[in-house]
Order: C-alpha cells, then structure tokens, then sequence
C-alpha cells in the first residue's frame, strides 16, 4: 500500500484526503477510492479533469499514482481568464481616452 493525497476545492471551502491505494493503481480508481463522490454533491470523478502537484494528467485512467503524489481535482472555470483579462484592458484604454 502506498500513500497520496486527493484535494478539491471550491470557493466556501477545501477538503484534504489522505488515502492508501494499492501500488499500481491509476489516478481514476485512486479518485474512486477516495470517496469525495459521497462528499461533494455533483462531483463526477470518473471525468472530471485532475492532474498531480499542479500538472494536469492527461490520461487518468493510464496513470499510475506514485507515493506521495497530491491528486488534485479540478472544477470548470466559471469565465475564461484570456477573455477577462482583454475586458479589463479594453477598460482601461477607454478610460485613458476618456480623459
């Protein structure tokens, strides 16, 4: 058995897990055994987009967890930060004109 971590966040508050999985098992089945299904009302683990420390794995259900290794389940962002920034700078042209 090995040791990780699995972590989802949302704005109102963070949950931390500490799980033992087999050695060999993927990311996908270590989500599953996690149980943050039960805890998070409308969490699909079985597609939603995960990655370790910070870089999003691109094949769960291939990957194998390492001991140690922080799972960190991602939720959809609610607007895109590319458009949200050329908004503010659109802003902010305008009201250097304004003046």
């Amino acid at each position: 058995m090995i040791e990780i971590e699995v972590v989802y966040a949302t704005a109102e508050r963070h949950i931390l897990r500490a799980v033992a999985v087999q050695e060999g098992t993927t990311v996908r089945a270590a989500l599953g055994v996690s149980g943050l299904a039960q805890v998070v009302a409308g969490l699909d683990l079985a597609t939603c987009p995960v990655g370790i420390f910070g870089k999003v794995v691109a094949d769960p259900e291939r990957q194998v967890v390492q001991a140690g290794d922080r799972l960190e389940i991602y939720r959809p962002l609610l607007a895109d930060p590319k458009e949200i920034r050329r908004l503010r700078a659109a802003k902010a042209a305008q009201a250097r004109q304004s003046k």
